[in-house]
């Protein structure tokens, strides 16, 4: 076989393989955006419930009168 074919076929599959390297490593950053986001809304959800808990306790009790 011609090496200047070979080479230029190397090339080709390395160009290819770097492409599909940073295709895979785009998603795994979307990934972990996605995760974080849902993370932080998950914790916005429960601080909400705790605060709404606190509430229904002074409500409840009393102490939420001024």
């Amino acid at each position: 076989m011609d090496p200047q074919k070979m080479n230029y076929q190397a090339g080709q599959a390395q160009g290819q393989a770097q492409e599909q390297t940073n295709n895979l490593m785009d998603m795994a950053g979307n990934a972990v955006q996605s995760a974080k986001e849902t993370a932080q809304q998950a914790g916005q959800t429960v601080m909400a419930s705790a605060q709404g808990a606190a509430d229904g306790l002074k409500n409840a009790t009393g102490m939420n009168k001024k």
